[in-house]
């Protein structure tokens, strides 16, 4: 009865193993961990590609994040849709490059309290330019 009984035992142990040992994982790091920053330039408006140009326009009155590449460069633009007033303006936090991804984060700021802006409606946006890459592009807010 006693042999039975450690018989069991070692099983349950066993197979108590190799659930743990299941739900483990090994891994070779986090795949969302910056490798590098990347370079990039903010775009004008006036330097821009024609066909950015035009999908910019049409887009712009809502939030956008976008990506356009040709053969020399990839472009990123965020946008925040329409915005009451002037005065607005974005800043890249970052821009780098995982094992997987290229990460873009950046903020909008809106016009200072005692600042004069003009009161129409105005469609802030971003472009930066950066190597060309085949990686896909994560947005940060």
């Amino acid at each position: 009865m006693r042999k039975k009984l450690q018989t069991y035992v070692m099983g349950f142990l066993f197979l108590c193993g190799l659930m743990l040992a299941a739900g483990c994982e090994i891994t070779d790091g986090d795949k969302t961990a910056k490798q590098k920053d990347l370079e990039f330039t903010v775009v004008e408006e006036a330097d821009l590609p024609e066909e950015l140009k035009t999908l910019i326009d049409e887009k712009k009155k809502e939030p956008m994040k976008l990506t356009y590449s040709n053969s020399e460069y990839l472009y990123i633009v965020a946008g925040y849709g329409e915005q009451r007033s002037g005065g607005y303006s974005i800043t890249v936090d970052e821009l780098y490059l995982t094992e997987n991804s290229i990460y873009i984060k950046t903020t909008l700021i809106g016009p200072g309290a005692d600042e004069k802006v003009t009161q129409a409606a105005t469609w802030p946006y971003v472009v930066v330019k950066t190597e060309l890459r085949e990686e896909p592009v994560v947005f940060e807010n």
